[in-house]
Formats: structure tokens, sequence, C-alpha cells
């Protein structure tokens, strides 16, 4: 007879891994701060006004910020900490450093925060409302999130340099995710959040002038498009750090009109026009082109599914004072 034994320890692990994120999320409340600090949301909704209307790139920034903290290790608020001379902390990661942004508008919220309610609500808190109100703020959904997040104590640039890769072979990025507990249409959904915010071309120049090593561009991208992100991108190092918008159309708008750029062939980056090569993400791409309520309703999801990631509560982690430091 085959022996199976090392299978079932395999599931028995992963059954034990989604029971305990059952677990520590049920201790997550709606109305964890209602009494002891009941402006939060009026507070953290109102600082990602002032930030966005300084600069409104910052909405997708701040969702960004969200995604890449609970992407490693869980969201703790770990990629909040700064370097030190004893710790390394993650905002120097190759995914993070000269890219994610929002750091001071946090702080600025949590500084607010801690005149009116001193040493009560986590920075992975404010990380996890900014990013919700962001969203909301450009023109998408809004969705319920029960709190109650800790702050982590440690961070790993060794786990934030695994981060997703918008140059991954798509079945790469989807093993990713499902390894965090994610299914497809989580990938799918999640990556409409790329309907707003901006590229490095670094990130995707290799589209439009040498995909295949042998000088051609990606023929999954659209010529017109291709063309005006050559004269924004041109083809030396110098226009690395240049910006391109993931969505030309709805710039600063929180839609479904990336999942049209990609029916289209508009997608920005290789791993978002992969989207269509493959079966199942196609279809999902498709509905959501055509349906905007189920993509709202499908990414409202996916970001309560993300927000609980790896989290601490009860007397896990701790309420930071300053979230760039741990008490």
């Amino acid at each position: 007879m085959k022996d199976n034994s090392s299978k079932y320890v395999v599931v028995l692990v992963i059954s034990f891994f989604f029971l305990n994120q059952v677990l520590v999320s049920s201790q997550l409340d709606y109305r964890f701060y209602d009494a002891s600090c009941p402006n939060l949301t009026r507070i953290v909704r109102y600082g990602v006004w002032m930030a966005v209307s300084n600069d409104t790139r910052m909405a997708a920034s701040l969702l960004r910020l969200h995604f890449h903290d609970c992407f490693v290790n869980g969201c703790d608020g770990s990629l909040l900490l700064d370097d030190t001379n004893t710790f390394k902390g993650e905002k120097n990661a190759l995914p993070n450093v000269n890219s994610v942004r929002g750091y001071e508008v946090i702080d600025n919220i949590k500084a607010v925060l801690e005149k009116f309610c001193p040493s009560v609500v986590s920075c992975t808190d404010i990380v996890t409302l900014a990013a919700r109100e962001a969203v909301y703020l450009a023109g998408g959904p809004f969705w319920q999130i029960p709190l109650g997040r800790r702050d982590g104590t440690t961070a790993s640039e060794s786990e934030a340099n695994q981060l997703p890769s918008p140059v991954e072979p798509l079945e790469d990025i989807i093993a990713k995710f499902t390894s965090k507990g994610f299914n497809v249409k989580d990938v799918v959904a999640l990556s409409g959040a790329h309907t707003f915010g901006f590229a490095r071309c670094m990130m995707f120049k290799h589209r439009l002038f040498n995909f295949d090593g042998a000088g051609n561009p990606d023929p999954e991208l659209d010529v017109m498009l291709r063309q005006n992100l050559q004269n924004n991108c041109p083809n030396q190092d110098d226009s690395n750090n240049k910006f391109a918008p993931l969505d030309a159309y709805t710039i600063n708008r929180f839609d479904n009109v990336y999942y049209r750029n990609l029916v289209n062939k508009l997608g920005l980056l290789q791993s978002d026009q992969d989207l269509m090569k493959d079966n199942t993400t196609a279809s999902l791409v498709v509905s959501y082109s055509r349906y905007p309520y189920m993509f709202y309703r499908d990414f409202g999801a996916s970001m309560v599914k993300l927000a609980n990631t790896g989290i601490l509560t009860g007397q896990n982690g701790e309420i930071r004072k300053n979230c760039r430091v741990v008490n």
C-alpha cells in the first residue's frame, strides 16, 4: 500500500493554520474602539482626506502600503519600523525602497490619536483603516472592518524581498497568494488595486523594447499605448525612475476601468496583462470589466481577508506609541 502519512501531515498543518487564523480573527470586533477611542474613524478619514488633497497619488500609495505590510508575515505594522543600529526593517527591501509611500500620513494620524486616546489604537489598525478610506475617497467601495489588531515587534527584509513582482509569471504570483490563504478570485480582485496609481518605467520597460530578448516589444501590448509609453520611457537608463499611470484613462479614480483595459490589451504591467492568458483569471477579468458592483463586492471581501492575515491580538504584540519604533 502507498504511504500517505506525509500527505496527511501536510493537510493537518494547513488545517491548523487556517483554524488558528479563524480563532485569531474572531478576537477582532467592529466596535473595538467605540468606548476607548470613539472618534477613531473620523480622525483617520480626515487625515487621509488631507493627505490626498495635497497629493492625489497618496490614495493609491496608502492602499499599497497596507498590502506590502500585510503580505509580509501578516498585518502587524512591521513595514512602518525604521532601521536602527541593531535592527533592520522592511523599508529598504527592493520592492519597498524609494517606492512605498505614505509613512508620514500614518505618523500624522497616529500623532492626533495619541492626543485624544493615547496608547490605545495600533499602527496596524490605522494602516488598515487608512487603506479603506483612501479607496472610498477615490470613488471605490466601502467595506466594514473589524478592529483590534496589535503591532508587531519584529520585521523581515528578506521576507519583504519575496513580495509578488510585476515581472513574475502569473503562476508564481498565484502560488504566493495561495500560500497566504488567498484564492484565484482574490488574486484577480486585489489586482484591481492597479486601477489607480503609477508605476516606474523600470517595471514595464522590457515590454516596450526587448520583451523576447530579440529586440521586439510585447505583442500583448496595444500598439498606440506602446508608442506613447516609449515616448515617456525611452530605452535608456535615465528613464527608469520616470512614472506612468497604471490606468491612463481614470488615473486617480478607483473604478473597474483597469479590467476594461486588460480586455483591450491596455494593461501596463506584464503581471496584469497576463491575467488574460489564463482561462479562470480571464473570465473574472471580463466579469469585472462588465459589472463594477461585482468587482467592488469581491474587492471589499478580499480586502477584509487581507486585513485578517497573520494578525496579532489579545496580549500578543503591542500598541506602539510611535509607529516607526518598537516601544
